[in-house]
This record gives structure tokens, C-alpha cells and sequence, in this order.
């Protein structure tokens, strides 16, 4: 049985954009630095790519990290869609000179699970899930940690609706990429916390669906403007780059959003409350770290929880004021889920 290892990444996360200049249309090259070993690392960001001010945006900046702070360069690859992964993988993998190709995505496991056996001594690295392989260490999340704090801070809020604007009654909602198992725990863990706090709060959850669930912007606004019309006014949205169709919809409708992965509130201060933040980018910085001293461990499963503190949320950044009694309350709930009075489910 392949034992299972925490890591404990207490770095905050300062997100940023990136921008690179392709070497080619699928893999672009930072430049070279002097400072630079002759090491060098990969990752394989999601579907939608940089920019999304999420998820792909964090897998970078760790992996710059790694570049600033190690001297470890790396090569980046943006698929245009799934069906491309397994020929990025080989074409790394065949070059054989890379100390770690990191993976990104539930949408990556197929190819990946195809790959590796074909490339014994080639260090894998997956973030977002489990494959059982000998050259493969696995990073799960625990996403629904994070969405139960905010979901019940939404529910808090909705107690006490004329402070912050809202609408008395029990409706809040969340916009999901598509429904699988990885969104399928944002959205579990979202409805609990607003089910802790209020058990008749409703929660309507939809997803964008179709043939780019995390890069339709427009088919995201309209969920969310939909679901503000029938009451909900706090949305949370666990869309990779659609999600920033949810936050236009919230500036044009006025109502309260909240972000996913990293600390989204920047992006409009007067409508995003608050963010659940899945620190993936000191995941991959830490997995180039430790396949340059040579300390990854293949084969190992990773947890990102918020015992860990692979997993949380922020207020930062937003103009939103919660009350300190809310922010006190879900002190109290993060630290039930650390000591594991709260388990908090994965699914419905």
C-alpha cells in the first residue's frame, strides 16, 4: 500500500500574472539566466492556460519560483484541449531532460496514467489527484475544506442580509467548470458550511458544461446573472477562467461573489468578499525543490488540506468588511476541521 505524506506549505500566496514568449505554439521557454543550474523541470498547465488569474497562474508562479529562488529553469506547455496532453507528455518525456515534468488537472490523469508506464525513469509529478505509479508522486486536494468556510460564511452573511445588502431570504448559489469529481468537492463543501450554519439555506448549483467549461466566460455570466434573478446574491464560482464571467455578471448586477484558488478579491474589490485559496503554487515549487536535491518521493501521495495548510480562504484585498464576529466563527470552524470534529464530505 503506498503510504501517505503531508507537506506543510506555510508560504501566503501572492498571485500574479504571468506572460511568456513561445519558443513554439504548444511549449515556451523562459529565458536563461546565468544564476541558472543546468537543471531543468516542465509543467503541463490546464486547458485555458495563463491568464486565467487562477489555477494556471499558480502552477506558473511557483514554477518561477523555482527558477528565481533554485536557479531550476523549466519549459511550460499550454494545451489548446485535452486531446493534446498525451503528445506534450511524450515529447517531454522523450527528451529526457527534464528532473521532474509536473501535471496539472484532473484532466491530465488518462494521459498520464498512459504516459509514465512508457517512461520508467522519467519523474512525474501530478497535482490534482491520485495515480498509483512508481514514478508518480500524487498531490490531492481537499477542496471541500476550504469551500465549507466559505459556504458558511455566505450563510452568516445571509443572517444578517440589510448589513451587507442583501436579499432576506436563504439563497446563495455556485457555478461550477463541469461536473466531476474535483468540482463535484467545491461544490460538496459549499453547500455543507451554508448547511451548518443554516440547514434551509438553499444552494443552486450549475455548471458551464459544453465543449470549454473553463474557458467560457460569457456561458458563466449567464448562470450567475440567471441565478441572481431568482434570488441568489452570493455566488461562488470553481470555473477556472469562466469564473470571471461570474465576476462580471456581479459587477454588473451588483451582487457578491467569491473566488477560487487563488486570491481573486483583487480583481474587483467592491464585489468579491473573499476567495478559497489552493495553494498549488508552493505545491510545485516544492516538487521542483525536491526533485533537485533528489528527494521526491514517486509513488507517494501528497495531501493538501487545511491541516496542512495546502488549503484556505482570504478576505484580503476585498473593500467588503466582514464583521470580526463572522471572521471569529470561522476561525473556530477551520480549527473543528483540523481537529477533525467537522468531516466535511466530498460529495453529495
Amino acid at each position: 500500500m503506498k503510504k501517505t505524506i503531508a507537506i506543510v506549505m506555510a508560504v501566503m500566496l501572492a498571485c500574479a500574472l504571468f506572460a511568456g514568449c513561445g519558443k513554439s505554439e504548444d511549449i515556451a521557454l523562459p529565458a536563461s539566466s546565468s544564476a541558472q543550474s543546468e537543471l531543468k523541470a516542465a509543467c503541463i498547465l490546464g486547458v485555458g492556460g495563463l491568464g486565467d488569474q487562477g489555477y494556471n497562474d499558480l502552477i506558473y508562479a511557483g514554477m518561477e519560483r523555482a527558477k528565481n529562488e533554485l536557479g531550476i529553469d523549466f519549459d511550460y506547455a499550454e494545451p489548446k484541449q485535452v486531446s493534446d496532453f498525451e503528445q506534450i507528455m511524450r515529447d517531454m518525456s522523450d527528451s529526457g531532460e527534464y528532473i521532474v515534468i509536473v501535471c496539472v488537472g484532473f484532466d491530465q490523469m488518462d494521459a498520464l496514467s498512459t504516459v509514465a508506464p512508457d517512461y520508467p525513469d522519467q519523474n512525474y509529478a501530478f497535482i490534482d489527484g491520485v495515480i498509483d505509479a512508481d514514478n508518480i508522486v500524487s498531490y490531492s486536494c481537499c477542496e471541500q475544506e476550504g469551500s465549507f468556510l466559505v459556504g458558511a460564511m455566505a450563510a452568516l452573511m445571509k443572517q444578517d442580509a440589510a448589513t451587507y445588502g442583501l436579499n432576506d431570504n436563504n439563497q446563495i448559489a455556485f457555478v461550477g467548470a463541469m461536473e466531476n469529481d474535483t468540482i463535484l468537492r467545491f461544490a460538496a463543501g459549499y453547500d455543507a458550511g451554508a448547511k451548518y450554519i443554516n440547514p434551509d439555506i438553499e444552494v443552486d448549483i450549475k455548471y458551464v458544461g459544453g465543449d470549454n467549461p473553463f474557458g467560457d466566460t460569457t456561458t458563466a455570466k449567464e448562470i450567475a446573472l440567471s441565478q441572481f434573478n431568482t434570488g441568489s446574491d452570493i455566488i461562488y464560482q470553481a470555473a477556472g477562467g469562466s469564473g470571471l464571467g461570474v465576476f462580471t455578471a456581479a459587477q454588473e448586477a451588483d451582487f457578491i461573489a467569491i473566488g477560487c484558488n487563488s486570491n481573486q478579491n483583487i480583481i474587483d474589490p467592491d464585489h468579491i468578499v473573499a476567495s478559497m485559496l489552493k495553494r498549488v503554487d508552493t505545491a510545485a515549487f516544492e516538487i521542483v525543490k525536491a526533485a533537485s536535491e533528489g528527494t521526491l518521493q514517486p509513488g507517494e501521495q501528497v495531501v493538501l488540506g487545511l491541516a496542512q495548510g495546502g488549503i484556505g480562504y482570504t478576505l484580503e484585498g476585498s473593500n467588503i468588511q466582514i464583521s470580526d464576529e463572522i471572521v471569529e466563527q470561522l476561525k473556530g470552524l477551520e480549527q473543528k476541521i483540523i481537529n477533525g470534529e467537522i468531516e466535511v464530505p466530498a460529495k453529495f
